[in-house]
């Protein structure tokens, strides 16, 4: 717990990360930054997806659309959260000269973007619209 609220301080001062370990090959902290920005617009592809699940989709059941787009947006929330707190973490490692962290985070995502998308499946061949 202690290392994550480190890592959240780190969120705020990235300058600070200079102070541990030694500054790696520039070419990995790009690479660390290119994951991040991949992170990120994934997180964006999410709240685009719920907002669009939202708004575009008004024959839905109310409780169904508020659901899938709600599912989405959180998704994308904590996709974004985690790829500050995975950029940190890795440039720590990479400093220090420590294995990259591993995450689960990747598995959990997709399992949630897969669930969203079978209850998609399920909603057009149930067909629960309101029938307007």
């Amino acid at each position: 717990m202690i290392e994550f609220v480190k890592d959240v301080r780190l969120w705020f001062a990235p300058e600070r990360i200079r102070e541990e370990g030694d500054t790696p090959d520039y070419r990995f902290s790009l690479a660390n930054e290119r994951t991040f920005l991949a992170w990120v617009r994934t997180a964006l592809a999410l709240v685009g997806g719920g907002f669009a699940v939202d708004q575009f989709l008004p024959d839905l059941r109310w409780g169904v659309r508020v659901g899938m787009a709600l599912a989405l947006l959180v998704a994308g929330a904590a996709c974004a959260l985690r790829a500050v707190n995975h950029w940190v973490r890795c440039e720590r490692a990479m400093r220090r000269g420590e294995d990259l962290p591993v995450s689960r985070f990747p598995v959990v995502l997709g399992l949630a973007v897969g669930l969203v998308a079978a209850a998609m499946v399920l909603v057009v061949l149930m067909g629960w619209t309101d029938g307007r």
